[in-house]
């Protein structure tokens, strides 16, 4: 298909499902992950487009994360206590502990390659999960007991915590053996990561201050430097482990830090931005699943996601425990935790396109079975949060008394 009737497609296309199924309390995501398995099975996808697919993907996560640091409050973490602070990484850490295990003997994956999906499936989708949680604040409903608020405080870090594993996995697998050594340049990537991120927030927070730019000048700079901070870690990586991402997102928290009126409008027009990203983010997803292969295996991710899930309600209400919370309120805690989406599309193809940079067929298999779990997770969990969110709320949670 030629390369801008298959954009005009995505677009027009893709956008108009996407409202259809909003209008059916649907994420949109749905539909452009649906529009994509279409074009990519009759093989209507542009190959131009496909072959910067890891490319675009990665350009998605970086405004995923841009997005995350510059409405990421900690205040609002501390406000909630320690459940939200719990909340933020014992979940998802049990969940990603459990699938890389089980993947290992259900899917056959290494024991890397089972943390490593274990830690893109271990993530809350924000895309699902904030518009619903922003709606009870505004409704008032749950308010009294912090319950949106922990939620949406905790789902953001949730993923950073998860895409800082999944990065370190992939470094591991790219060096093609799992060694102490390499688990020792976690914690150096993370540091080097976080203090590279404050010093170029503190640079930008006074640029700002001082020289009058427009908001879209802003977000345009601070993207070139997300996209330079990628390449910086490329550079670096034979000297100093280092973390871009982590950068990328203490770079938008020491801006929010620093003048939240300001970080919050940057955010605004960031969601604008992202809300054409996302649509080409997981039209492409969609399209580059091998939906045969995915069918062959379709029973044993089931399986491998709902024993995560499993163990990942688990880690929900110990986060919980001790807490005033009834067990209505902590029934919904644990469903607004099951929705997947941004950041599985964002990173679920990741390990396929380090296994095409290094022509190795063990890691692009690994990489297939990766991105088809990640898939089926989304098409599964998605919907059934969102659905499960909006039927129970209100017979769950408390109106506010105020």
């Amino acid at each position: 298909m030629d390369f801008f009737l298959c954009l005009a497609i995505v677009l027009v296309v893709g956008g108009g499902a996407g409202y259809l199924f909003t209008k059916l309390r649907l994420p949109a995501l749905l539909a452009y992950m649906l529009l994509g398995i279409v074009l990519g099975s009759l093989g209507l996808m542009n190959p131009q487009i496909l072959a910067v697919s890891g490319e675009l993907r990665k350009i998605a996560l970086i405004i995923i994360l841009l997005k995350a640091g510059l409405s990421l409050d900690l205040e609002d973490l501390k406000k909630v206590g320690r459940p939200a602070l719990l909340m933020s990484f014992l979940p998802c850490c049990i969940e990603m502990i459990t699938i890389g295990i089980v993947s290992h003997f259900l899917l056959g994956l290494s024991f890397v390659e089972g943390f490593l999906l274990g830690a893109v499936l271990g993530a809350v989708s924000p895309a699902v999960v904030v518009p619903r949680t922003s709606r009870l604040m505004d409704e008032g409903i749950g308010t009294d007991q912090g319950i949106p608020q922990m939620i949406t405080a905790a789902s953001s870090m949730d993923d950073i915590v998860m895409i800082v594993f999944y990065t370190s996995f992939l470094t591991i697998e790219g060096g093609g053996a799992m060694k102490l050594s390499s688990f020792m340049t976690i914690p150096v990537s993370i540091i080097t990561g976080i203090l590279g991120g404050i010093v170029v927030g503190l640079i930008f927070a006074y640029l700002f201050d001082h020289v009058h730019l427009r908001d879209s000048m802003k977000l345009i700079i601070l993207l070139g430097t997300s996209f330079f901070l990628v390449y910086l870690e490329n550079y670096l990586q034979d000297f100093i482990a280092y973390s871009s991402l982590l950068s990328v997102i203490a770079m938008g928290m020491t801006l929010f830090f620093k003048t939240q009126v300001r970080a919050t409008r940057l955010k605004a027009k960031c969601d604008r931005l992202w809300v054409v990203s996302e649509i080409f983010l997981f039209t492409l997803v969609g399209a580059s699943i091998q939906i045969n292969y995915a069918l062959e295996v379709l029973g044993l991710a089931l399986v491998t996601i709902i024993i995560g899930l499993i163990f990942r309600n688990i880690g929900v209400q110990l986060a919980i425990m001790g807490t005033q919370l009834d067990q209505k309120e902590r029934t919904f805690m644990s469903i607004a935790y099951l929705p997947k989406a941004t950041v599985q599309a964002a990173i679920g193809g990741g390990l396929l396109d380090l296994g095409n940079q290094l022509n190795n067929p063990a890691i692009i298999n690994a990489g297939i079975i990766v991105l088809s779990v990640a898939v089926v997770a989304i098409l599964f969990t998605a919907p059934l949060g969102a659905i499960l969110m909006d039927l129970t709320y209100k017979g769950l949670l408390k109106a506010s008394k105020s």
